[in-house]
C-alpha cells in the first residue's frame, strides 16, 4: 500500500519518476523483468536507451550508458529499445509511440532483429528504411545500434525532449529507493539544463549556417548594386518617363530592402526574404533596360538556375546534374548558348567543408537562399536528384529550416504530442505491426513502408 501511495504522489510531480521506480524494481532481488510497454515508454521519456532486464545479455549496461550519452550529447530525438526475442510484436511501434507521446525516431532491437519507425517531421519513411537497411546483417547489438545511432544523428531533425535528464538507458539498476527523493529534487534542474543545452546547440548551428549564407548573400547584394551603377540611369535624363522612373525607384527600394533584411537576419530562413528582394529588384532593372532601349517588356521569369546573379532567365533548357536525371531549368541567354553548344554552364559555387561546390551540392542552409529566388513551388522540381534537393525533400529539413523554405508549423522532433499523431505518418499503416515474420526487413514490413 505504501509503495502504491508513493507512485501515486510521484506521478503528480513535474518530473516523471515512474521510470525510476520501474528500474529500481528491476534491481531488487526476485523482481520480474519490466516487459510492460508502459514501463518501456516511461524509461524512454527519461533517457534515450532502454534495455529490458530480460535482454541484458544482448547489450551490456556500460554499452547502453555510452549509447545514451552519445544521443544526449547530440541533442536529437532518437530512441532505442532493446527487448527480448519473445516480446509481443503486435502494433509495437504504434503503441510505444503512443505511450511515450514524444515525436522522434524509434529503433528497436528485438532479439537478433532490428527495425525502426519515425514521425515524418523528423525523418522521411525512405530515410528510415535506408538507415535500417544499412545496419541489417550486423549480428552484434552494440555495433548495430551504434551504427544506427551514428547514421540517425546525422539525418534526424528536431531536438531532444526536455524530459531527458542525467543517467543512462533504461532497464539497468540505478540505485536504491533512498535515491528517489534526491532524483526528484534534482530532476527539475536537470531537465532545465538539458533543455538549455539543446537550445544553445541548435542556436549555434543556426548561427554558423547563417554566417556561411551571409558571404553568399553579400556577394548577391553587391552584384545587384553594381548592376544599378552600370545601368547609369538618371530620373531627369532626356527621354525618361514615369514608367522608367517607377522601375528605377522599385529597384533602389529593393536594393535598400535587401541590405536592411540581411543586417537583421538571425536565422538561415530569414535569408529567403533577402533573395526575394534582390530578385524583384533585378526584374525591375530588366524592365527599365527594355523601356530605355525600346525592346518589348520582359515576362516575369525566375532567375538563371545556374547563378541567379546572371539575371532573369530567358528560356528553359534541358540539363542533367551529376548522378541525376534530365530536367528543364530556367537559364540566361549566355548559359542557353553554352548548353546548346555542348559546353558547361557558368555555375554558382560556394565554400563547403570539401572545397568549392555548386550551391545545390552544399548544405541545407542554402535552401532558404534558393527558395527566395525560385519561389512558387518550382524549386523542388529543379533540385530533384541533387544533394540540396534530397535534404529539402526530407521532413527533417522543416524542423531546422522550415517546410516552406522558412515557414514553421506542427510538432517538431522532441515535442510532446501525446497520442496526437498520425499513425500513417509514423511509418505508415502497420497492419499488424511486426507480425508476419517481416520484422527486420529493412523497414518494409507490416504494410509500413
Amino acid at each position: 500500500m505504501k509503495a502504491a501511495l508513493v507512485r501515486t504522489v510521484l506521478r503528480l510531480l513535474i518530473v516523471p519518476v515512474a521510470a525510476v521506480l520501474a528500474v529500481l524494481a528491476a534491481g531488487v532481488p526476485g523482481a520480474h523483468a519490466a516487459t510492460d510497454l508502459s514501463k518501456v515508454a516511461d524509461s524512454l521519456r527519461e533517457s534515450p536507451v532502454y534495455v529490458d532486464p530480460a535482454a541484458s545479455g544482448v547489450l551490456a549496461e556500460s554499452d547502453a550508458q555510452a549509447l545514451a550519452a552519445k544521443i544526449k550529447d547530440a541533442g536529437k530525438p532518437v530512441f532505442v529499445a532493446v527487448l527480448p526475442a519473445g516480446y509481443p510484436t503486435q502494433d509495437l511501434f504504434r503503441n510505444l509511440r503512443t505511450e511515450t507521446g514524444i515525436t522522434g525516431l524509434y529503433g528497436i532491437r528485438l532479439g537478433d532483429r532490428f527495425d525502426a519507425r519515425a514521425d515524418s517531421s523528423v525523418m522521411s519513411r525512405q530515410a528510415v528504411s535506408n538507415l535500417v537497411t544499412a545496419v541489417q546483417g550486423t549480428g552484434d547489438a552494440k555495433a548495430q545500434l551504434n551504427d544506427f545511432v551514428d547514421d540517425a544523428l546525422r539525418n534526424v531533425g528536431g531536438s531532444a525532449p526536455s524530459s531527458w535528464g542525467g543517467g543512462s538507458g533504461g532497464g539497468v539498476p540505478v540505485g536504491g529507493l533512498i535515491t528517489v527523493g534526491a532524483l526528484v529534487a534534482a530532476g527539475g534542474a536537470g531537465v532545465y539544463a538539458v533543455s538549455r543545452r539543446n537550445r544553445r546547440r541548435h542556436e549555434e548551428e543556426q548561427r554558423a549556417a547563417l554566417e556561411k549564407l551571409r558571404v553568399v548573400v553579400d556577394e548577391d547584394i553587391t552584384a545587384f548594386g553594381e548592376e544599378l551603377d552600370r545601368l547609369d540611369f538618371h530620373p531627369g535624363e532626356p527621354g525618361a518617363d514615369d514608367a522608367m522612373r517607377g522601375d528605377y525607384e522599385h529597384a533602389l527600394d529593393a536594393y535598400d530592402r535587401s541590405k536592411t533584411l540581411m543586417a537583421a537576419a538571425v536565422r538561415p530562413e530569414d535569408v529567403k526574404a533577402v533573395t526575394e528582394a534582390v530578385q524583384n529588384g533585378r526584374f525591375s532593372l530588366a524592365r527599365l533596360d527594355a523601356r530605355r532601349t525600346g525592346r518589348p517588356l520582359p515576362e516575369r521569369r525566375p532567375p538563371c538556375f545556374f547563378d541567379p546573379r546572371h539575371g532573369p532567365s530567358v528560356a528553359d533548357a534541358d540539363w542533367t546534374p551529376r548522378s541525376g536525371t534530365v530536367r528543364e531549368v530556367p537559364v540566361c541567354a549566355a548559359d542557353q548558348r553554352r548548353l546548346a553548344e555542348g559546353r558547361d554552364p557558368v555555375i554558382r559555387e560556394v565554400d563547403t567543408d570539401t572545397g568549392r561546390r555548386p550551391y545545390w551540392e552544399a548544405g541545407p542552409a542554402y535552401g532558404p537562399w534558393a527558395g527566395g529566388y525560385f519561389g512558387g513551388g518550382i524549386l523542388p522540381g529543379l533540385l530533384v536528384g541533387t544533394m540540396l534537393g534530397s535534404m529539402m525533400a526530407a521532413p527533417a529539413y522543416a524542423a531546422d529550416y522550415g517546410s516552406g523554405y522558412g515557414d514553421f508549423g506542427g510538432y517538431e522532433g522532441g515535442d510532446v504530442s501525446g497520442a496526437d499523431f498520425d499513425t500513417g505518418d509514423f511509418g505508415g499503416d502497420f497492419g499488424g505491426g511486426f507480425g508476419g515474420g517481416d520484422f527486420g526487413g529493412g523497414g518494409d514490413f507490416g504494410g509500413g513502408f
